[in-house]
């Protein structure tokens, strides 16, 4: 299974969830920030996972860009969506990034595998709350086994 994490990181925080889902997924895995993606690297994907901060309700204007950009996948291409996000009541009434992207790629014909999921930082700039990369790394086995 060939795999490719396009995530987008403010603080750091995403970056290391990315990270330690590309980690677990392993084998054909290529981890990218979104600044450094090319159409190469989403050819030929069996499995699409992408991660932002939430801010503002919304992915970053570069993860934005980048779903905007993308065709309809190849051959049965399956996609997966994370965000970082604040765990305040308030913030809810924005929303979150993931939900954003699942809609966006969606609408390019992407499959989503269900759930998206949100790990959540203890304010803005970080850090994760204790235990969240275990839970992202638990995210990424159900991901693999999934689309194994």
């Amino acid at each position: 299974m060939r795999t490719l994490v396009v995530y987008d990181s403010m603080h750091g925080n995403t970056e290391k969830v990315a990270q330690a889902v590309g980690d677990v997924i392993g084998g054909d895995t290529t981890v990218v920030h979104v600044s450094k993606v090319t159409s190469d690297h989403v050819k030929a994907v069996n499995l699409l996972i992408v991660g932002s901060p939430t801010h503002g309700g919304r992915p970053t204007p570069p993860l934005q860009g980048f779903l905007k950009s993308l065709s309809a996948p190849a051959g049965g291409a399956r996609a997966a969506v994370f965000d970082t996000r604040l765990g305040s009541a308030w913030v809810k009434i924005f929303g979150f990034a993931s939900n954003r992207m699942a809609r966006e790629l969606r609408s390019k014909g992407w499959n989503i595998v269900e759930p998206v999921e949100g790990f959540r930082v203890k304010k803005s700039e970080g850090p994760l709350l204790d235990g969240e990369l275990q839970r992202a790394a638990s995210w990424a086995r159900e991901l693999s086994h999934e689309n194994a």
